[in-house]
Formats: structure tokens, sequence, C-alpha cells
């Protein structure tokens, strides 16, 4: 599990047990990016959630606030590992 930097975007994309497991993982994800005021660009797939992070503010880039928000999802994914 690792991000990739894609088209000025950090991209990962991250595998659950199950749905509900992926659901439970983005709404803590989504707590935390409203705490950060940096919200991720996401899809779910059943036990896949799929994220890109860059800074729109910046001019679509990938910034500080992105590599913030990233060491913050990895150590929630680590909850459901």
């Amino acid at each position: 599990m690792e991000w990739k930097e894609i088209n000025n975007q950090l991209t990962i994309e991250l595998k659950f047990k199950d749905f509900v497991q992926a659901f439970a993982f983005m709404t803590e994800v989504a707590l935390s990016s409203e705490k950060m005021n940096h919200h991720p660009t996401w899809s779910n797939t059943y036990n896949r959630v799929m994220i890109q992070l860059s800074t729109h503010d910046a001019g679509n880039i990938v910034t500080d606030k992105d590599r913030q928000l990233a060491s913050a999802i990895i150590e929630i994914y680590k909850k459901y590992t």
C-alpha cells in the first residue's frame, strides 16, 4: 500500500474485508478530512476505496496539505488491516 503521484494527484487504491469495513474507513476519513478542511476525491466499489488527492486552491497540484491528509489516511487504514 503506497501512494503514487499520477497526473498531479496522489493516488491509492485500498482493499478491505467487505463493504461495511470500507464504508467505516471512509467515515473516519471524512471526519479527519473535515477537521483538516481538505477533502479527497474518492470512489468506493464494494470492498475497494480509490482516493485521489490534490489541492484545488493551488491549481490542482500536490501540496503539503495532500501529503498530510495522505499520512492521516494511512494511519486510519492501518486500523483496518
